[in-house]
């Protein structure tokens, strides 16, 4: 199993390339930055490919999208929930 700073890694990486999010480099933002708003700047269209990289990559399926909500706060958030939760 991989370790949270791994994932976090992990993450940044598939974020900017499933996203197209090419100006953004990986070392240039860390775990606690924030997903949506003033952070990466993500928006609803992009918390939908979030639901389903998060199927895709990691087997986690959202039943309510209010769960994911609480989940896609930051990098931090999102490693925490795949490791509580990835099967």
């Amino acid at each position: 199993m991989k370790s949270k700073e791994e994932l976090v890694h992990e993450l940044k990486g598939l974020i900017i390339e499933k996203l197209n999010l090419q100006d953004l480099v990986p070392a240039n933002f860390d775990g606690e930055v924030p997903i949506f708003g003033e952070g990466l700047g993500l928006d609803s269209i992009d918390a939908i490919e979030l639901v389903v990289l998060f199927e895709k990559n990691y087997g986690i399926k959202f039943q309510d999208p209010k769960d994911a909500r609480k989940v896609f706060v930051n990098l931090n958030t999102m490693a925490d929930y795949i490791l509580e939760h990835q099967k």
